[in-house]
Parts: C-alpha cells; sequence; structure tokens
C-alpha cells in the first residue's frame, strides 16, 4: 500500500471529484431560492448583530441564538427541496454517506485550527477577542450552550451548503457561500474568527460539491465545531 496514494484518493474522493446526480431546477425554483435566501440573510444578520450586544452569562443569549438556528432552517426549508448527497470512495463506489469520511475532514480541521491557535496564543490582539467570545460558554449554563450552537451549526450548513448554494444555481457556488458565511461573521470584529469561518466555509463548501448534499458538511462542521468547544481555550492559553 503506498501512503502517499492512499491520501491523494482519499482527498480527490472527498474534496475533488463530483457524484454524478440530476439537481436541475427551474427558473421559478431559482428565484424563490434567491428571494428567500435574501430575507432570511437580512433577519440573521440582524439576530447576530443582537448577539454582540449581549454580555457573558446574560441568559437571552440563549434566546437569541435558538431564534438565529429557527431562522437558518426556516429559510432552508422555504427555499427548496433539500438533499443529503452520496459520496465517492477510493474504490469507485458512490453508495457511501461520507460519514467517516467527513468525520476525518473535520479532525484534520481541528488539529489545523489548534495549531494555528497556538501561534494566535502568543499575541494579545488575537488571542484576547477570541477568548471574549468563548466567555458565553465560561459563564452560562455549559450543556445548553453548547447543544444550541451544535443546533445552529447543522442549521446553517441547512441554510448555506443547502438553500443558499442551490440558490446561486452556477459554477462559483462554493466560492459564493464561503464569502458569504465569511461575511457573516465580520460584525463580530474578530479577524480570526473570519479567516476560521473562510476556511471552514471552503472545506464544506467542497464537500457540497463534490456530494450534492448537506450531510458530509453538517458532519464535518459538527466534529469542527466540538474541538473547537472543548480543545480552544486550552489552546489559547497555551502560553499565559
Amino acid at each position: 500500500m503506498n501512503p502517499v496514494r492512499e491520501v491523494r484518493d482519499f482527498f480527490t474522493a472527498a474534496l475533488v471529484t463530483p457524484v454524478p446526480r440530476d439537481h436541475s431546477e427551474t427558473a421559478e425554483q431559482l428565484v424563490q431560492r434567491r428571494w428567500v435566501s435574501a430575507v432570511t440573510l437580512a433577519i440573521a444578520s440582524f439576530l447576530m448583530a443582537w448577539t454582540l450586544r449581549i454580555s457573558p452569562g446574560d441568559p437571552a443569549i440563549y434566546a437569541i441564538t435558538l431564534a438565529l438556528g429557527t431562522t437558518w432552517v426556516v429559510g432552508a426549508l422555504m427555499s427548496g427541496k433539500l438533499h443529503l448527497g452520496s459520496a465517492n470512495t477510493r474504490s469507485g463506489d458512490q453508495d457511501s454517506r461520507a460519514i467517516l469520511q467527513s468525520l476525518v475532514i473535520g479532525l484534520l480541521l481541528v488539529g489545523l485550527f489548534l495549531a494555528g491557535a497556538t501561534v494566535i496564543a502568543a499575541i494579545p490582539a488575537l488571542r484576547d477577542p477570541l477568548l471574549g467570545l468563548l466567555e458565553h460558554a465560561r459563564l452560562g449554563i455549559l450543556p445548553v450552550f453548547v447543544g444550541l450552537l451544535f443546533l445552529n451549526a447543522i442549521a446553517a450548513e441547512l441554510f448555506f451548503r443547502g438553500g443558499l448554494y442551490a440558490a446561486t444555481g452556477g459554477q462559483h457556488a462554493v466560492l459564493i457561500t464561503t464569502f458569504v458565511f465569511a461575511l457573516s461573521t465580520v460584525a463580530t470584529g474578530i479577524p480570526t474568527l473570519v479567516v476560521g469561518a473562510a476556511v471552514l466555509g471552503a472545506v464544506v463548501g467542497l464537500q457540497r460539491r463534490v456530494t450534492g448534499g448537506v450531510l458530509a458538511p453538517i458532519i464535518t462542521h459538527l466534529t469542527w465545531l466540538a474541538g473547537m468547544v472543548f480543545l480552544l481555550p486550552s489552546a489559547l492559553t497555551v502560553w499565559l
């Protein structure tokens, strides 16, 4: 077994070669997806801006976070049909749901982000805003807050890699959804969070392009999020 070839085949199957499918839509369906996506983004932007005014420990964060997740889900479902998708395997099979494949991609992202966090940890201007963001988890009811974060991750993927991705209706869907996903974090004023969203958005966008559905992006996003919630604080304070 050639390790280099195995790694190459894995990434080709997971992020490069699309699975054949027919998800064609009419012009009317695309118009519906686009106006629903625009309205959803407007409402979600307002809710995200509202969360920035909430102090760590304020229980209002739970209601706003739940409202945000609900907005993503409703927008995704109203835009049109969503697909779970199917995956390539190294053997050429296309019946896989990419569960293990997506877990591996998610874990690789966790490793990449934690490595970056150890560098950021030495730079207070980059480290402190992230630690401030994590204060919501430390000062709140951790199981409830984490549960809402996980629900929001699923909801965001349903919208960004589901409804919005389909609404683009073109070959630049990965680029557009990645840009909008990263743009949605700009209001936080945390540059590292914007960069992180861009990296995550690009990877799950490629998974959406390959699989034709939202399942692989959801699994990868949840895996990445678990690593960030439970491991990122330690990585950011490694030099303190």
